[in-house]
């Protein structure tokens, strides 16, 4: 993303207010993130909504599967919802909020989904296990230490299973959630 020049932010300064708002507007009709990014700042839209907002799409996309493959038809739709949740992090810019949807994320595989893990196609499998590392490492990293006792044991709990499907992974997915680097 260019950095705005001198010439650009005097020449923004010297817009009217009717002008502005034109340019402002046109804007954010040609892109669906800046105008969540722009509504979220000027709306003062609470992140509970979003997260709630964008539960309810990750909820629609995991239920909504279409194709003959079901292994196949989960693991796009996990990456849908994966891109969902970037956005989420791009418009707000919370870590507590995107590691929820994580975890609503897991909990919906792992309460519905986890006899995928079986299937002739890997994708799915090694998907999840992806994200719940890069749940745990997010949870490490970016959260206070009170949070690593609220989700230590859901995250243990996903390791063990995953573990317990002794499938090949091409990366180390560690046993427990205090291993996670």
């Amino acid at each position: 993303m260019p950095v705005p020049s001198a010439e650009f932010k005097k020449a923004i300064k010297q817009l009217t207010d009717k002008e502005k708002e034109a340019l402002l507007l046109k804007a954010v009709r040609r892109d669906a993130e800046l105008y969540d990014i722009i509504a979220f700042e000027l709306l003062d839209i609470p992140v509970e909504q979003l997260v709630e907002e964008t539960s309810e799409k990750i909820h629609d996309l995991m239920y909504g599967l279409t194709g003959r493959s079901l292994s196949k038809s989960l693991t796009r739709s996990l990456r849908k919802s994966m891109k969902e949740i970037a956005r989420f992090k791009k418009v707000t810019k919370n870590v507590k909020g995107e590691v929820d949807l994580h975890l609503y994320l897991l909990r919906l595989i792992f309460q519905n989904f986890t006899g995928q893990f079986d299937s002739f196609y890997k994708s799915f499998y090694t998907a999840t296990a992806r994200l719940v590392l890069k749940t745990a490492q997010l949870v490490k990293k970016n959260l206070d230490e009170d949070y690593y006792i609220e989700y230590e044991d859901e995250l243990n709990e996903y390791l063990e299973v995953l573990h317990n499907r002794k499938k090949p992974l091409s990366f180390v997915l560690p046993e427990t959630f205090e291993a996670v680097k």
